[in-house]
């Protein structure tokens, strides 16, 4: 795992030098240099799958919403996930919800003070809980996240992938030999500020490196192919065709209440075909027909398809407003609002990005 060049018990050297940056070049940033276990614990699940730049100001408004446990234990669901609109990766939100819910019947609405204890929380993994145990805490729990990763294996040259059960396992090992047990919780932001900012994914500052010289990568030529990766995610098209039904300045909504993307979130009518579809092929469909019934119909707009990348999958999304003469059976099976009382309701960001680039048309929506 560890080159043999690197003696084993030079770690405290390296880890001296990774705090001396830290306290050098770090970020001012408001969950740091505080012990209070819930901004902690809110920051850490934000900037999951979400870099600081965009999640710095998500991470203020949830605070402010949801200014303590009880607060967000309490709050409704579409409350939160309305806070969390654009962020991505809804599950999330939904688990702080049901966590904050947890500390309040199971620990009396104290924040666990255990490692063992905050995994038992929703949504609370491995490399999670060991931040909040050493940040908030101090107790010695080495973190993992993919800064960590990059950092270990370009440093010691570990050519086992990141992404493999093994792997991880090894990369903790290893992590675990270099904390610093007398100060976890700056050696642990330490070592993920490091990779975030020194030791980067692409043209990392090798030139100002304090540990170039130890480092194998720098040293091999090989930072370029650090860490390795075995898994390519395989991407699925998805094309969504959503109808966007104005009847009497009234348009309808329905709840995502699937295990899919937008878990929870509202969105407007949606049928989901193998392919892109065309305009003929939409109304002839026997969803549309479903949906808008005999009454007469306009086609108001039909956008072109927008591409909307997630993680492991690419959605094709085309909208179609039509003005509706009557309501179907199918209509009023939706939630029927008031056009311009969308904006209190959660939606997707694709949906509020259609919305957003099409104000003059889309007024009522606006308003």
């Amino acid at each position: 795992m560890i080159d043999n060049s690197i003696n084993i018990n030079n770690l405290s050297y390296i880890s001296d030098v990774l705090i001396s940056w830290y306290q050098r070049n770090k970020r001012e940033l408001p969950w740091r240099n505080i012990s209070d276990p819930y901004p902690i614990w809110i920051s850490e699940i934000i900037l999951q799958q979400t870099q600081i730049k965009q999640g710095y100001d998500y991470f203020l408004k949830f605070i402010r919403q949801f200014p303590t446990i009880r607060s967000l234990a309490e709050a409704p669901e579409d409350d939160v996930l309305k806070c969390w609109q654009g962020l991505g990766y809804y599950s999330r939100a939904r688990n702080l919800r049901i966590a904050a819910q947890q500390i309040m019947t199971q620990f009396g609405g104290n924040f666990p003070d255990s490692y063992e204890k905050i995994r038992t929380l929703k949504g609370v993994g491995e490399y999670t809980a060991a931040a909040i145990a050493s940040f908030a805490f101090g107790l010695p729990y080495a973190v993992t996240d993919g800064n960590v990763y990059r950092f270990l294996s370009r440093f010691f040259g570990c050519m086992e992938p990141i992404d493999t059960t093994s792997g991880k396992k090894n990369f903790t090992a290893l992590a675990d030999q270099l904390l610093n047990k007398q100060y976890p919780s700056i050696h642990n932001q330490a070592i993920m500020e490091f990779g975030a900012l020194q030791c980067t994914p692409n043209t990392p500052s090798c030139h100002s490196c304090p540990l170039q010289a130890h480092c194998f990568a720098a040293t091999h030529n090989m930072v370029a192919q650090l860490p390795v990766k075995e898994r390519r995610t395989k991407v699925r098209n998805r094309y969504f065709n959503y109808f966007i039904l104005i009847h009497n300045e009234h348009t309808y909504l329905q709840k995502r209440d699937k295990k899919d993307v937008w878990q929870n979130l509202y969105e407007f009518p949606l049928y989901e075909a193998d392919r892109q579809l065309s305009f003929d092929e939409i109304v002839h469909s026997s969803f549309f027909q479903e949906i808008a019934g005999l009454f007469p119909f306009t086609l108001v707009q039909q956008s072109h398809p927008m591409k909307h990348i997630l993680s492991h999958q690419v959605i094709y999304a085309t909208f179609y407003i039509f003005q509706i003469e009557g309501k179907s059976e199918l209509m009023k099976k939706c939630m029927e609002i008031n056009c311009n009382d969308i904006a209190y309701y959660p939606i997707s960001r694709l949906i509020e990005k259609f919305i957003q680039k099409n104000t003059k048309i889309f007024l009522p929506f606006t308003n």
